[in-house]
């Protein structure tokens, strides 16, 4: 008798090894998986599309299915939460020092996105979207990232037309060859050097919660204090504005709401109220820790004029950049002047 049985001999679990009625191959174990239950796992998708599932999903569907699903964690536009991943941005940051890697700027494949929103996503509620879903879902994301426009519709049949920004950005695995030198026929597992150095450390991973620590808060008074004088606001138009541009724009402002409130009870959120901002000078709104770019740029003392503030909603990144507004921009000019108009119903 085997040591392991001699240990557990007398017991059941001893018992149903022994008395197994069903033996498979040389382990003694289980059987041979079938066929349907292989395939129920099988749901890799390779970069050529193959393992796609017939399907469609276009940006506006993925939007609200992301809010959903997605939003909890990864923002409401794939901007990220606290510490969970970013889907959007980093364009151009591969070669900084700290780079910002999100589907958009690094991963050189579609294929990889589509397969783990399918495979894992929503976390702790895996595999319970529809493949159409999936498909709105991953379209969202490449307009979160500029790569599509907002009526774009991803199906099996286009996927491989969408072109990543970093697709040429890695180099085939040829370690088997170029670094055969480096190995030794019996690897060394003891006394192998000398003397052991630590020569790097890691740097701004952003993985230590922010628990108050060594950075002082700024309070409303001190922020208050250091802010620029409040340049001479410009006039904002006094004409009623058109009711119907107003609805248009409460719909727009949906975009905003994650971060920005308007009207009497409008608090600071991770991002300033925006009562009176058309006409208002830049980087004024008491009790909001603006950043550093917003605050060079109050400095100067620019004003939130109409032209400005649309060029700023159309590229928030491309306007002023570093600064912590995540949202990749409206799209259409239209949505611009319906936002701003209904932003001028809501005056200090």
């Amino acid at each position: 008798m085997s040591k392991f049985l001699k240990l557990v001999a007398g017991t059941t679990l001893a018992t149903s090894l022994i008395a197994a009625p069903v033996w498979a191959e040389k382990f003694g174990l289980g059987r041979a998986a079938l066929p349907e239950e292989i395939a129920a796992w099988d749901k890799d998708v390779a970069p050529d599309g193959t393992g796609l599932p017939a399907g469609s999903g276009d940006v506006l569907t993925g939007e609200e299915v992301f809010a959903d699903n997605c939003a909890i964690c990864h923002g409401d536009f794939a901007e990220g939460v606290d510490n969970w991943p970013k889907l959007a941005g980093g364009d151009g940051t591969l070669a900084d020092k700290d780079p910002l890697k999100t589907v958009g700027s690094y991963w050189p494949y579609l294929s990889t996105t589509w397969d783990y929103v399918n495979r894992s996503m929503p976390f702790g509620s895996a595999q319970t979207m529809s493949t159409d879903d999936v498909y709105a879902i991953v379209a969202y994301i490449l307009y979160s990232n500029d790569l599509v426009d907002e009526d774009f519709v991803l199906s099996d049949e286009n996927f491989l037309d969408v072109e990543m920004p970093n697709a040429g950005g890695f180099i085939i695995d040829d370690r088997e060859t170029s670094e055969a030198h480096f190995w030794k026929p019996e690897p060394c597992m003891k006394n192998c050097k000398d003397t052991v150095e630590i020569t790097m450390r890691a740097a701004v991973l952003d993985v230590t919660p922010d628990e108050g620590g060594t950075q002082e808060a700024t309070t409303p008074a001190e922020e208050a204090a250091a802010a620029p004088t409040p340049a001479e606001e410009a006039p904002v138009a006094e004409a009623a504005l058109d009711p119907e541009a107003v609805k248009k724009g409460e719909k727009v402002f949906k975009k905003c709401k994650a971060c920005h409130q308007v009207g009497d009870t409008a608090k600071n959120k991770t991002g300033p109220t925006l009562n009176g901002i058309v006409g208002a000078s830049v980087g004024a709104r008491d009790g909001f820790k603006y950043s550093k770019p917003m605050k060079a740029l109050a400095d100067s003392g620019a004003v939130w004029s109409e032209e400005e503030l649309a060029a700023f909603l159309a590229k928030p990144k491309k306007y002023l950049k570093g600064t912590k507004m995540s949202f990749v921009g409206l799209k259409k000019e239209t949505d611009i002047v319906a936002v701003t108009t209904y932003l001028k119903s809501f005056q200090e």
